[in-house]
């Protein structure tokens, strides 16, 4: 990457405010899917709780298939949920009308992994950044209505030479700030960035991602950032949650998670950050080689990660450990030994 961020979070972050902007209780979602041996219930998600505070970036991490994208679909309304509350302002999500719920989708907006899919290949820049405005009704431009063509495009670092184009005709990163233009069309306060950079190019996803950080700052934003790249996590956001298996494992400040994770998990993925300290390089080894992520079809009983854990025991096989506090700081973790894991790590 030509223009890698740094790995400490900007100075300057907001204080959390007392009540989140969008909250997750209890949210847990299942399909039914077909296998061989007939129809057979997954769990995507297993009651989450989850909390984004207005201004505030909070981070969704975990191997693929561990629930972050069906999360975020979640708390975009773009699926319901088989248990569990999500409330954007205070407003239950569940409860809302057709009407109330198309309003609501004007605070809420996603950013998606790939431009290539997320845009209309048929339009020209301008329609695609003029079509929110059109499907809510609303008039560009002029106090309370949407932005306008030429201010989103000022907006993500475009000029307006970019309007008439087509989305062939623009590079992978013009294609997500596009996107991200997009998304910006009606003045939303919360956004969802699920893997907004890893279709990119190593040589833009930095430029992209300073781009993100920078209208999250100008702005006032609410983020929610799906990713596997720990290293960009590590310097965007105020807080970071880990799933495995559908379940929150680790939460807290992304700092003080990054710099003495308590969950055996957490642990495993930044024994894979390349700029992870040497010193804990050795005591995650045997964390790291603790084999792949199960089926979430062959969900174990007790613990979700007992079966590759190096700390786990009877009690871990047999009773499911609640997510709670662990030391200072507001962090929690889903961990039996979570006050001795760095003896062992």
């Amino acid at each position: 990457m030509t223009e890698r961020p740094a790995e400490t979070a900007p100075a300057g972050h907001p204080a959390a405010p007392a009540e989140p902007l969008v909250r997750a209780a209890g949210l847990t979602k299942r399909y039914t899917v077909r296998t061989r041996a007939g129809r057979r219930a997954l769990t995507a998600v297993d009651r989450v709780d989850l909390a984004v505070g207005a201004g505030r970036i909070v981070a969704v991490v975990g191997e693929s298939g561990c629930g972050k994208s069906t999360t975020g679909r979640l708390l975009l309304a773009l699926e319901r949920p088989s248990e569990g509350t999500v409330t954007v302002g205070g407003r239950d999500v569940n409860r809302l009308g057709t009407r109330e719920l198309r309003l609501l989708r004007r605070d809420i907006q996603p950013v998606f992994q790939d431009p290539y899919d997320s845009l209309n290949g048929r339009m020209t820049v301008a329609r695609i950044l003029s079509e929110p405005a059109r499907v809510h009704g609303i008039t560009q431009g002029g106090p309370g209505g949407a932005r306008t063509v030429a201010e989103l495009l000022d907006l993500v670092g475009l000029g307006s030479a970019y309007a008439e184009r087509h989305p062939h005709e623009l590079s992978g990163g013009q294609r997500q700030r596009v996107a991200i233009a997009r998304a910006l069309a009606l003045d939303p306060t919360f956004v969802v960035c699920d893997e907004a950079v890893s279709a990119l190019d190593v040589s833009v996803q930095a430029q992209v991602i300073n781009l993100l950080s920078r209208l999250q700052r100008e702005l006032g934003l609410a983020y929610l950032f799906i990713s596997h790249d720990l290293a960009l996590v590590r310097y965007l956001a105020h807080e970071t949650a880990v799933m495995y298996l559908g379940r929150v494992v680790e939460q807290g400040p992304t700092e003080t998670l990054f710099a003495d994770p308590r969950h055996p998990y957490t642990q495993l993925l930044l024994a894979a950050v390349p700029r992870a300290r040497a010193r804990r390089e050795d005591r995650r080894r045997a964390v790291a080689a603790a084999g792949d992520l199960p089926s979430p079809l062959e969900r174990p009983t007790g613990c979700v990660f007992q079966a590759r854990c190096p700390l786990a025991t009877d009690r871990c096989r047999t009773e499911e450990p609640a997510l709670r506090k662990v030391g200072a700081g507001g962090r929690g973790a889903a961990c039996h030994y979570a006050e001795t894991a760095e003896a062992v790590a």
